[in-house]
Formats: structure tokens, sequence, C-alpha cells
């Protein structure tokens, strides 16, 4: 299914009945990524998984000069924009890595209508930002190199083709024996090195400054912060005070993966979601 936005044309699978529940994946995947998790929830939820802009399917516009785009504002609007076209006023919303971040966004700007925000391996990109250090920057090297001034990161992400993608997904202790065959073609087929450099420069521009502005409002919604054992954010930050800093009402923990906990753990991703939303 595609729906048309104001900005941008999103496709999508949707799927169970009950309670909506927006799944939003992350780099450099697409809607995909959900595929050990959704079909377990849309037992007793209407599970909506779109590509982001500029993901997947949807499409890919070419970035603005000031990025604003594929600023995190732009893409939590595609996604309230979809969820009002099928009929869904109020909804949860997940976020794994960069649609995380989308989400956190949804839930400022549009806080009225997500009864819940839950985020994946992720602190919010201000807090990560202002916190960098050398470890940081070799750990995240790609939040650097992305945002360089096009052509450059385009051209070389380019010439390195389907490694560095299977780099990206592999790089947890369990390597790619998490991702099936054919899951890592659909990521190979539908990347686009253009659109994704897009969405860091916004991240590392436009959106802090939309961060900043906000950073005195804290979220009322319930928030669910799950992360991986083995990771950066296990490692170099405080994810549960982190997420404390800018919301209201935050729980969550560590769960025995990498970066890639619906990949990697799904039935625990699954558990801690059940338990999180079946009171809300």
């Amino acid at each position: 299914m595609k729906i048309r936005t104001s900005g941008a044309t999103i496709n999508l699978v949707t799927a169970g009945k009950g309670p909506p529940v927006l799944l939003l994946h992350g780099y450099p995947e697409t809607h995909v990524m959900w595929h050990k998790v959704a079909p377990a929830l849309a037992r007793d939820y209407t599970v909506v998984c779109p590509d982001l802009r500029g993901y997947g399917d949807s499409s890919k516009p070419k970035g603005l000069p000031d990025h604003s785009n594929y600023s995190k504002r732009a893409m939590a609007l595609d996604m309230a924009e979809v969820m009002t076209a099928l009929g869904h006023p109020r909804f949860h919303v997940v976020g794994h890595d960069r649609g995380g971040r989308v989400a956190h966004r949804l839930a400022r700007d549009h806080g009225k209508r997500v009864r819940s925000l839950t985020v994946l391996d992720i602190s919010p990109t201000l807090k990560m930002y202002e916190s960098t250090d050398m470890q940081f920057a070799r750990a995240y090297y790609h939040w650097f190199f992305l945002i360089q001034p096009y052509p450059l990161p385009e051209k070389m992400l380019a010439s390195m083709g389907v490694g560095y993608i299977l780099g990206r997904i592999g790089r947890s202790r369990s390597g790619l024996k998490h991702f099936p065959k054919q899951v890592q073609r659909e990521y190979a087929r539908c990347f686009d090195a253009h659109s994704t450099c897009e969405d860091y420069r916004a991240a590392a521009t436009i959106d802090l400054v939309h961060d900043r502005k906000d950073s005195k409002k804290k979220l009322r919604m319930p928030v669910l912060a799950l992360w991986g054992k083995q990771g950066v954010v296990e490692a170099m930050f405080d994810c549960l005070a982190d997420w404390r800093e800018v919301a209201a009402d935050v729980r969550g923990r560590a769960l025995p993966c990498g970066h890639f906990l619906p990949e990697e753990r799904p039935k625990q991703v699954v558990a801690e979601l059940r338990r999180f939303l079946k009171d809300l």
C-alpha cells in the first residue's frame, strides 16, 4: 500500500486488529526489519509498518539546501498523515535507530495523538551529539562521515556497494546470522545513498535546532527504552537517565544483544512491548 502525504509517498504494510501500533525502522533498513515482530503483535494490535521517507519503496526526494525535507519534523509529519489516512487518530509508536528519532519528534510535534513512545537502542539525538568524544566518534563514525557535503559521501557509498550495507547490519558479535539472505537482498535493493546522507545531515543541523527549542518541555506520554547490552548505547550512555531528561515517565532495560534488537531478540522485544502496552 502507498499513501501520499503532503511531502512524500509512503510505502507501508498493515495487518491485525486492535489498538494501532506504528513501527518505524532504522538504518540502513526498511519496514522488513519488523518481520519477526509484527506478526506476533498483529494478533492483538493493528500494526502499521511504513518505509520512512528516503528508505525502502517510499519516495526519495532530492535534499534541500537546509536539509529540511529530511528533518525528523518532516518525516514525523509523514507518519502522522499516514495514520490519519488509515483512520487512526491516536496510536502507539515504536522506533528503532533512525525510526526512534522520527518517533521522538512525532511524540514532540503530535503528542496528543501518541499514546506511548518506545525507542530501541538510542539515546536522544541532541544528547548523543553533545556527548561526543573520541570513543563515540570512532564507534559512530558514520554520523560524521554521512553529514559531509554532497557528493563526497554519496560517491564513497556507491563505490562500496552492498558491502557497506552488510557491514552495517552485521557489525554485532553475531554477524549476519539474524538477517536471512532474502532480507539482506531487500535492504540492498532499497538503499539510496543520497537519501540516507540527507537523513544524517538533517540530524546534525536542523534537527538539533528543533530539539534545542524543545529542550525544556518534557514528553508526557509513557516511554519505554530498550537497548542492546552489547552495543554502543550501553557502553557510552545512561539510556534511562538520558530519556528522563526529555520525558516524565520512562522505564526500560537492556536486552542481551547488539544494536538490532527486533532481529536479534524478537521474542523478548515482543514480550517487552506487550507488557508495556497492555494497560495503556
